[in-house]
């Protein structure tokens, strides 16, 4: 087995030509991997590579990398790196907030996008329609807003709003039902 001395501005660690990373070497970057915010490195040295990712990035995104002085490499890894396990992480069912609304008969206008759905153009001013109130083709019955963009929902149907299923200001989801109209 060759040993030789490798050096950089810190330490000075040996270096087994058969080895090109050492298993030990490896195991104590991991070490401080766990112990930092530093989602995934790359190291490579001659035909050797290893690259080390955990299971979630930094919020930064900020990759930190340094460079290696080049050694030669006369054979690939052979024992497996111990690694760190990944947990996925699951999102808890939402709560029911009271009890299920039930569905009068009718057209349902459903939100088109992800966002905040608002019943009036401005806080000030009164709600583009109410339960009870008659729409037609093309009338605003209210707004989705995504993104700082006001998206103007239009009825698809004329009839009789029947029920508004969503409150101003809530978030609302693709597909999700607003209101339900009663075709005259």
């Amino acid at each position: 087995m060759l040993w030789g001395a490798m050096k950089d501005e810190t330490t000075e660690m040996p270096i087994d030509q058969n080895d090109p990373f050492g298993l030990a070497a490896v195991r104590d970057l991991l070490h401080m991997l766990e112990e930092s915010d530093v989602y995934e490195i790359t190291i490579e040295r001659g035909n050797a590579k290893l690259h080390v990712k955990r299971g979630q990035p930094s919020p930064s995104g900020v990759i930190y990398s340094a460079p290696l002085p080049a050694a030669p490499l006369s054979a690939p890894l052979s024992a497996p790196l111990p690694t760190t396990p990944v947990t996925p992480f699951v999102q808890p069912p939402p709560t029911p907030e009271g009890p299920p609304v039930e569905m009068p008969a009718g057209h349902t206008i459903t939100a088109p996008m992800v966002g905040t759905f608002y019943a009036a153009p401005s806080p000030k001013d009164k709600p583009f329609v109410q339960e009870g109130d008659e729409v037609r083709v093309g009338d605003t019955v209210g707004i989705v807003e995504a993104m700082k963009m006001m998206n103007e929902i239009e009825s698809d149907v004329a009839g009789r709003v029947a029920r508004i299923l969503v409150k101003n200001g809530q978030p609302v989801e693709y597909g999700q039902p607003l209101m339900v109209i009663e075709p005259l």
